[in-house]
């Protein structure tokens, strides 16, 4: 890609992903810099309808302590192709690209929140989170009021081959369980047992106060978890509930 025009149509993809401002909106003026200065930004379209795109993925190039890795920004996918396997087909392709450049790790932040991210970063990709990032993004003016925009950081061995797996039932010991719409309270556990915390599949048909409850559940949760050395590292199922899989590396 190296029209400066398909960049700034990948804006528009932003828009529909997720209903962006303008003042959220990553520009294409810089996938237009970063594509040129090491990045990786790649865009999905319709055959019928070539120069309307309706994915995006984009990362670059991160340095710490002599380390160098890929970061992956944004992973965005219209929503009339949800459901498709576009977002996973973008993840490979940029796994791709990534790795010919000799980079052989990727990392990525998503809202523990939304199950179904969850569902594909873990359980597809076969990627792990090791870290709770509470109050990672400023996403709204108000300070006070602001819903905490928490994300887990994703870490991704791209050496390792990419076999998606179904979901495993929930079979461990439960810290975390919904009490009607409503998160229970957070049990407290200790040795390297594996663990579940249920995360809501019904966000969207939530108040904001039960939302709220369940962001600060699951910083508990999970955030008590990883502190402790565990991992998530798949999502359970079980009928319409989902849970996050907490598990040692030590067992």
């Amino acid at each position: 890609m190296s029209d400066p025009w398909a960049f700034r149509a990948l804006e528009e993809v932003q828009v529909a992903a997720w209903g962006y401002s303008d003042r959220e909106v990553t520009p294409g003026t810089l996938f237009r810099i970063s594509a040129v200065s090491g990045g990786v930004v790649l865009g999905a379209y319709h055959t019928s309808a070539p120069e309307r795109p309706v994915g995006l993925a984009f990362g670059f190039p991160a340095l710490q302590d002599g380390t160098v890795w890929h970061h992956s920004h944004l992973l965005a996918v219209d929503p009339s192709c949800r459901g498709t396997g576009l977002a996973v087909a973008l993840k490979l392709a940029q796994r791709e690209r990534v790795l010919a450049q000799g980079l052989t790790r990727m990392t990525w932040t998503f809202d523990p929140l939304v199950a179904r991210n969850a569902r594909l970063n873990l359980g597809k990709l076969g990627a792990t989170a090791g870290t709770y990032l509470a109050n990672w993004y400023a996403l709204e003016a108000d300070r006070a009021a602001a819903f905490p925009a928490d994300r887990l950081l994703v870490e991704w061995d791209l050496t390792q081959p990419v076999i998606p797996r179904p979901a495993p039932a929930p079979d461990a010991e439960r810290v975390l369980e919904a009490l009607g719409d409503s998160p229970g309270p957070v049990l407290q556990c200790s040795g390297p047992a594996a663990r579940l915390a249920e995360v809501p599949t019904n966000l969207d048909n939530l108040s904001a106060t039960v939302r709220r409850a369940w962001r600060l559940a699951l910083r508990e949760a999970l955030g008590d978890a990883l502190a402790q050395g565990f991992q998530v590292t798949d999502l359970a199922r079980e009928g319409t509930r989902a849970f996050y899989l907490l598990t040692h590396p030590g067992t």
